[in-house]
C-alpha cells in the first residue's frame, strides 16, 4: 500500500505554543483496475483538499492510499481494514466503484464506525444500505442519472436504443435506471445485456446488441475495459456509429485508444456542475498541476473537504464526532464555502458558525447521505471532449 504524507509525520507548533494534531486519513480508489487512468485525478484532487487544510494549522492530514481494484470486493475489503485497523484512519475519501464501496462499508467501515465519503460510488442500491450513518457520497445516484440520460434521448429524438453493462452493481443498476426513465417516456429499450469485463474479443457481444436493431448503443461500462472494446469491435464491424456514454466511459484513454471514428459519433453525461465553485477548483487545481477537468477529481476534493469541515465543526477527529457533523457543513444555512477556502470554512465552523460547503460540484446532501447532484452533457469532436451544458 502506498503512503503518501501531506503534512509533517511529527507534530509542529503553530499559534505559539499549540501543537498541531497528526491525524492520518484514507484514500481508497482503484489504482488498479478497469478505471486505472482516471484514479490518478481523482486522488489527486482529495488529497489538494486535505493539504489545503494541513496547511490551516490546526491539524495535520497524512494521507494513506489503498488500492480498491474497483472491481474486486475481497482485495477492496483488505485494503479497507489495512488502513482502519493498522493505520488507524480516522474517516475514508473512497471508495470509487458501486461493488466495491458497498462491500467496504458493510464489512469493515460501518462495523469499524469509520465515515466513508464517496466520490463516484452511483449505484442506486447504496441509498438503501444499512450504514449506521457513516455512508456519504457527493455523486447523485445512478437512478437520477437514468432520468438524465432518457430526457437527453427524447430531446434528440432517439427512441430505439440497446444497452449493455459491466456486469456488476454499478453497470446493472445504471442499465435499468436508464431503461425504466426511457420507456416511461415513451422509448423502446431493444436489448439489456450485459458485458464481462477483461475480455480480448467483444464481436459476439456487439453482434448480439446489432441484431436487436437498435440503432443506437448505450454502452454503461469503464473506460479502461470492456466498455472501450465494445465500442472498438462496434466500429469495426460497422454494427454501431451512435453512442450514448455514461460517467464510467467519460476519459481521455478512451478517446486516444479509439482514434478518429468516435468523433461526432458520442453523447455523454458525467456528473458536474457550473458556477463560482467550479471556477474556483480549476483554478486551484491548475495552480497545483492538476487537471481540473479530470473525472470525479472536483468530487474527490469536494468529499475530502466535507471530512475536514466536519472534524472542525465538531471540534474533534473522532469518528462519530465526524460523521455527526458532515450533513451540517454539507448543507444550508450556513456561510458559503468553495474550494481554496478551506480554512476559512474551518475556522467558523470551529467557532460554531454555520457554514454551507458548496464545493467544486455543487455540494448538497439530500436523504441519508444522498447527494442532489446536477450532470454535464457532452459529445466528442476533433478527438476531445466538448462540452454541450448543464443539467
Amino acid at each position: 500500500m502506498k503512503r503518501l504524507l501531506l503534512a509533517s509525520a511529527a507534530s509542529v507548533l503553530v499559534a505559539g505554543s499549540a501543537v498541531a494534531e497528526d491525524v492520518n486519513v484514507g484514500i481508497i480508489l482503484g489504482f488498479t483496475g478497469p478505471l486505472e487512468s482516471i484514479t490518478p485525478g481523482m486522488a489527486a484532487g482529495a488529497e489538494l483538499a486535505f493539504a489545503e487544510a494541513s496547511e490551516a494549522g490546526e491539524t495535520n492530514y497524512n494521507v494513506v492510499r489503498g488500492d480498491s481494484t474497483c472491481i474486486d470486493a475481497a482485495a477492496a475489503t483488505t485494503a479497507a481494514e489495512q488502513l482502519i485497523t493498522s493505520d488507524n484512519v480516522v474517516a475514508i475519501m473512497g471508495a470509487d466503484c458501486s461493488g466495491v464501496t458497498t462491500a467496504i462499508a458493510n464489512n469493515v467501515a460501518v462495523p469499524n464506525g469509520v465515515v466513508m465519503v464517496s466520490p463516484s460510488a452511483t449505484s442506486p442500491a447504496l441509498s438503501t444500505i444499512e450504514d449506521d450513518g457513516y455512508f456519504f457520497r457527493v455523486a447523485p445516484s445512478d437512478a437520477r442519472q437514468g432520468e438524465i440520460i432518457a430526457d437527453i434521448l427524447a430531446e434528440r429524438d432517439i427512441t430505439n436504443i440497446a444497452i449493455t453493462y459491466t456486469n456488476n452493481d454499478y453497470g446493472k443498476g445504471l442499465a435499468d435506471a436508464i431503461a425504466a426513465a426511457h420507456e416511461a417516456k415513451g422509448g423502446t429499450v431493444a436489448i439489456n445485456a450485459a458485458h464481462e469485463d477483461g475480455k480480448g474479443d467483444y464481436s459476439a457481444e456487439v453482434a448480439a446488441l446489432q441484431a436487436s436493431g437498435a440503432e443506437h448503443l448505450v454502452v454503461a461500462g469503464y473506460v479502461d475495459q470492456g466498455g472501450v472494446g465494445i465500442v472498438q469491435a462496434s466500429i469495426d464491424t460497422g454494427a454501431f456509429d451512435s453512442f450514448f456514454f455514461p460517467d464510467g466511459m467519460y476519459g481521455q484513454s478512451l478517446i486516444d485508444s479509439v482514434g478518429d471514428d468516435i468523433n461526432g459519433a458520442v453523447i455523454g453525461t458525467l456528473p458536474g456542475t457550473e458556477g463560482e465553485g467550479t471556477e474556483k477548483f480549476f483554478e486551484i487545481a491548475e495552480a497545483a498541476g492538476i487537471d481540473p477537468t479530470s473525472t470525479y477529481a472536483p468530487e474527490s476534493y469536494d468529499a475530502a473537504a466535507l471530512i475536514v469541515l466536519a472534524a472542525a465543526a465538531a471540534g474533534s477527529t473522532d469518528r462519530t464526532a465526524i460523521r455527526d457533523k458532515i450533513v451540517d457543513v454539507a448543507n444550508a444555512p450556513g456561510e458559503v464555502i468553495l474550494p481554496g477556502d478551506l480554512a476559512r470554512g474551518m475556522e467558523l465552523a470551529a467557532a460554531g458558525t454555520d457554514i454551507d460547503y458548496a464545493g467544486a460540484s455543487g455540494v448538497e446532501l439530500i436523504g441519508p447521505g444522498e447527494a442532489a447532484g446536477s450532470y454535464r452533457e457532452y459529445e466528442i469532436e476533433d478527438n476531445a471532449v466538448k462540452n454541450i451544458g448543464y443539467r
